[in-house]
């Protein structure tokens, strides 16, 4: 099944390319100031040997990596603490629904001017972009825990700590996994986000921006095309892990939902 999605997906993907260049081969596409696609992809390709496009794609893996680790270690110990204290969660709550839906790129400006070191400020508004998903998902799947499951082990001594191991944790783990690989996409779109508005040495972001600056519309296209191309794989890597790890949560949701 997973190799004839691949499959309709790749087929999908081609698909669109031939008509889109065949759109500009043929003059359809002359008022549109864009490259056709195999100039993009052609450009993709050689950018890949250049040292100094390599360097930034490494800058930008480095504050990804980073903030997104950073917002595991936050967003879990957060959403684990609220979902077992009810009490705090319920008095928090509404500071969290006033600073979740703000625009993360938003704040990326007063990043800049309260935190002089680039690199952290870069690193901070990914961490405060990608929280969201998984200190959410963390509440929900302590929320989910199985009471009764809770109420066995401390009738047999356990006391909150065990608890909290052995069960809670555990259940909520798929849930977590699931908030990670969502907030892994948001994370590197605040990494190149970030190089976009704040500049730097290094970074997919900063070759745009060099890009931009000498009307190389094939070049930004050819980075974007990356950027789209490695978050494309954190994802497909992050839900094999997850779809691996916690195939008993699917067994059991299926055997709940029949």
């Amino acid at each position: 099944m997973t190799g004839r999605r691949l499959l309709r997906g790749a087929a999908g993907a081609a698909g669109f390319l031939a008509v889109a260049e065949l759109v500009f081969r043929f003059g359809l596409g002359e008022n549109v100031d864009f490259p056709p696609p195999s100039t993009v992809l052609y450009q993709a390709a050689r950018i890949l040997a250049d040292g100094d496009f390599l360097a930034g794609v490494g800058q930008t893996l480095t504050n990804w990596a980073l903030g997104l680790l950073a917002a595991v270690v936050v967003g879990v110990t957060a959403g684990v603490l609220l979902g077992s204290l009810s009490p705090v969660e319920r008095a928090i709550r509404p500071l969290l629904e006033f600073l979740r839906p703000i625009p993360s790129v938003a704040i990326i400006p007063l990043a800049i001017l309260l935190i002089p070191d680039d690199g952290m400020m870069k690193i901070s508004v990914i961490v405060y972009a990608s929280i969201w998903p998984i200190l959410i998902n963390t509440l929900y799947g302590m929320r989910e825990v199985d009471p009764l499951a809770k109420e066995s082990l401390r009738s047999f001594g356990f006391g909150p700590l065990a608890v909290l191991v052995r069960v809670s944790l555990p259940s909520a783990a798929p849930f977590v996994a699931t908030g990670v690989r969502i907030a892994a996409g948001i994370a590197l779109i605040l990494a190149v986000s970030a190089e976009l508005l704040a500049g730097g040495t290094a970074g997919i972001g900063v070759f745009v921006i060099q890009a931009g600056s000498g009307n190389r519309t094939d070049l930004i296209l050819a980075a974007t095309f990356w950027a789209g191309a490695i978050g494309l794989i954190a994802n497909a890597v992050l839900l094999a892990g997850e779809r691996r790890l916690f195939r008993w949560h699917k067994i059991r949701t299926g055997m709940v939902q029949s």
